[in-house]
């Protein structure tokens, strides 16, 4: 379908790419890998025609529609949501003008007899054909599967594109290129802007995509799960592995050990030249041979092998003072910014060692209260308190603002430091890929993923008892997030975390905080079981919103009521109550009577490990009953969801 045939491209004074070469089959769907830096989003350019100052050939196969989703996005002010994504649809709209010309034509001429007439009937039979071919007049439950999909609900579908912000503006952007269908889809960190439903809705909807896909994602759960062919992008070329990103990872590890050896025999021969320069550089009879050995050696494109063992990385957080019991507890806590009300009626209690994730979508409220809890925002209804002798270490998104500008990586880092860190400073700035020159580096040159590691690695040179973590992970590479995983594994204190990479959160979190219209919901478990159980809410959600879509259709605009949902603990009673709904509520009751009781046995099982250490047996029962109220408390979940069906 495409291929690349000896493409070279000069960066910077040196080869980004030299003598590569690939092809890219119809149905394939590659990810391509390497460090930052190494060429992927400028290959992506090369290939959408962004880029053409290079060697070699791009050969198309026929006239095959290649679609990139660019950063930069375009639109014209005043439309809304539904007409820009019908943007999409650039062929069928020209082909939609010129039938409605031609039937404005065919309705004023009078001409009936005449060849130009007749003309004008033959081209509005091969329109409609056309159309017809392209299935133009069934277009409206495509974009409404995909907006529904990236998350709009469909109250935004006619409001104006400026209303919304560059997120969820670049979700437009997305919808128009997956809309389009094109035979070859180029993707530059398309998860960037998605909460963690809408990733889950794009992976599969790339699964089924019938055309050929090139990908650049950090987020190898994301990879591993769209793709079926692998490009490393290293030393200049493409190494290319025909399987996902998992089957990558170990197929790597030979081909890796080859290069090892490879660069061994490289580094013994450079030596060997470079004592024979040595040797003959002060001879007059042999110095030009000394200068011929040099201009070789200059030539010589050294191997690089890049250290991805990040366990060898023995990074750890600085231990701190140990806290009280409650870390943070808040009472109808809630945040609005002039009329919009972001949350309200927050509750919550999060005591010494929890580890929690903040998730929902984009705009419900995660890093507004994060800002909360480290101090950022002091203009909030409702209260919180922090517990005693809590020390918070707070990661923002905005590390732009966080950094000062005129400082280099090493200033920053020192600043940060305590007099027990301070000798630390160089190897832990090392560990996050700050080596050589790049700690002169001053911060306003950094780029999005460099700022984040300078603010990961100051966290660590100073103690903190809270870590709150806002999107830590974003701009990173897949080493680069391994190493803060592992950290973060190893950290004592108590956690918070928002995140949308599923891989990243694994193992991180046991309890789930989610935003979602205006509320908070607390969910015990941990991703895997927190997606498990959103999968299925969502369907009925989606459902729900085709079905308003539909009846704001077929009726007149009104006023909408105020919809109230009954809860599994709602005391209030209902106009009507079916005989089912009474047996759902009696089954909660027994559940809710049963989780009170799980609950008190396990803090007495707590209470008394902190007197004595717990016998095998008695720590079985107590994992037991865990386990038991895990169990009743999916039970309580699924009933509520009965009750509100």
């Amino acid at each position: 379908m495409l291929s690349v045939q000896g493409l070279g491209l000069h960066h910077a004074g040196n080869y980004l790419f030299r003598d590569t070469n690939f092809t890219i089959k119809k149905g394939d769907k590659i990810g391509l890998v390497g460090k930052n830096g190494a060429g992927k989003s400028t290959l992506l350019k090369i290939l959408s025609g962004e880029i053409n100052f290079y060697e070699g050939n791009v050969v198309p196969e026929g006239n095959i529609t290649i679609g990139f989703l660019k950063q930069d996005l375009d639109f014209v002010k005043g439309r809304t949501v539904w007409d820009e994504t019908m943007q999409a649809f650039e062929q069928i709209n020209a082909l939609k003008d010129e039938l409605e010309e031609v039937n404005n034509q065919l309705a004023t001429r009078t001409d009936y007899e005449s060849d130009a007439y007749t003309d004008l009937i033959n081209r509005m039979t091969d329109l409609n054909d056309l159309l017809m071919n392209h299935d133009a007049y069934n277009l409206e439950g495509d974009v409404e599967k995909i907006l529904f999909g990236l998350g709009f609900k469909a109250s935004d579908f006619h409001k104006i594109t400026d209303e919304f912000s560059g997120g969820w503006r670049m979700r437009i952007e997305l919808a128009k290129l997956l809309l389009q269908q094109n035979d070859l889809m180029l993707l530059d960190e398309p998860t960037n802007h998605l909460d963690m439903e809408s990733i889950i809705w794009l992976e599969e909807f790339l699964k089924d995509y019938p055309g050929s896909m090139l990908l650049v994602s950090h987020d190898k759960q994301f990879m591993t799960s769209t793709c079926n062919r692998t490009f490393d992008v290293n030393n200049k070329k493409i190494d290319d592995y025909k399987a996902n990103y998992s089957k990558y990872l170990e197929l790597r590890k030979d081909r890796k050990e080859k290069l090892i050896q490879a660069k061994k025999n490289q580094d013994a021969e450079i030596k060997h030249t470079e004592e024979l320069i040595n040797k003959f550089r002060a001879s007059a009879s042999k110095a030009s041979f000394a200068q011929s050995l040099i201009k070789k050696l200059e030539k010589v494109e050294r191997i690089e092998v890049e250290n991805e063992d990040v366990s060898k990385f023995n990074i750890r957080f600085q231990p701190s003072v140990t806290p009280g019991k409650v870390i943070f507890e808040a009472k109808n806590l809630g945040k609005a910014y002039g009329d919009k009300q972001i949350f309200d009626n927050v509750d919550f209690f999060i005591e010494r060692g929890d580890r929690i994730s903040l998730l929902g979508q984009n705009g419900q409220g995660k890093t507004t209260l994060a800002k909360i809890l480290a101090g950022d925002i002091t203009d909030y209804s409702g209260e919180w308190n922090l517990g005693h002798n809590v020390s918070i270490g707070y990661f923002a998104q905005n590390q732009e603002e966080v950094l000062t500008p005129e400082k280099t990586v090493l200033q920053e880092a020192e600043d940060s430091a305590t007099e027990e860190t301070r000798p630390r400073v160089r190897d832990l700035l090392g560990s996050f890929l700050f080596q050589g020159e790049d700690v002169t580096k001053k911060t306003k040159v950094l780029s999005g993923g460099e700022r984040n590691r300078l603010a990961l690695c100051k966290l660590l040179l100073r103690p903190f008892n809270t870590l709150i973590m806002d999107e830590p992970t974003n701009h990173l590479d897949i080493q680069s997030k391994e190493i803060i995983k592992l950290a973060l594994q190893k950290y004592e204190g108590t956690l918070i975390v928002i995140s949308h990479d599923r891989e990243f959160l694994q193992g991180l979190s046991d309890k789930i905080f989610e935003f979602r219209d205006g509320k908070m919901k607390e969910f015990l478990g941990n991703i895997d079981e927190y997606l498990e159980y959103r999968q299925k809410e969502s369907i009925r959600e989606i459902s729900v919103e085709k079905a308003k879509l539909h009846q704001e259709e077929v009726e007149e605009p009104r006023p909408k009521k105020q919809e109230s949902k009954p809860v599994a603990n709602n005391n209030q009673p209902t106009t009507i109550v079916s005989k089912e709904q009474k047996n759902i509520q009696n089954k909660l009751k027994k559940v809710e009577e049963k989780i009170s009781e799980l609950e008190l046995k396990i803090e007495e099982f707590e209470a008394s490990f902190a007197k004595e250490n717990p016998s095998e047996q008695v720590l079985e029962t107590y994992n037991k009953t865990k386990e038991a109220l895990d169990l009743t408390l999916q039970e309580w979940e699924y009933l509520g969801s009965q009750l509100e069906g």
